[in-house]
């Protein structure tokens, strides 16, 4: 009798229906038609597909990809938290101190706000289209002030 370590090292067991590449069994199953269709295929309208409102799912590049452009939204609201925080002293001798605190708030918050919403509203469209939007805001929400004062001494 084979021990418990050693069916990792064979490859009897393959049939098993509980393993997840294992063929399903040809067992029709039957769905109940929902009281949105019914109602529909007796005026003589077609009902809608349920998966044309699911949203697409993302290939493992497309996922790695956002989860990229996450960590780059994420460096961005970083960089604008420090760049605000460089400038305070030097934004007080021209506008209201509560006036660049909630600025400083809102400029850290865009990033995270932009990449949000692009997933928000992307989800059924292409994945090309939220590729370039990702980077369209990559690129208008750099963080100016910190590019140009730095994290200083």
């Amino acid at each position: 009798m084979a021990s418990r370590d050693d069916d990792a090292l064979s490859w009897d067991g393959d049939d098993d229906p509980t393993l997840v590449g294992a063929a399903a069994p040809a067992v029709p199953v039957r769905v109940p038609q929902d009281a949105a269709a019914a109602p529909a295929a007796d005026a003589g309208e077609t009902p809608a597909d349920p998966d044309d409102s699911a949203p697409a799912t993302l290939s493992n590049a497309a996922l790695v990809g956002v989860g990229v452009f996450g960590g780059i939204y994420l460096l961005l609201a970083i960089g604008w938290f420090i760049g605000g925080s460089r400038l305070q002293l030097i934004a007080q001798l021209f506008v209201d101190p509560a006036a660049h605190t909630a600025a400083w708030i809102l400029a850290t918050l865009a990033p995270v706000a932009w990449y949000a919403t692009i997933l928000l509203l992307t989800r059924a469209r292409p994945s090309w289209l939220r590729f370039a939007l990702l980077v369209v805001g990559a690129v208008v929400l750099v963080p100016w002030p910190f590019l140009m004062v730095g994290v200083g001494a």
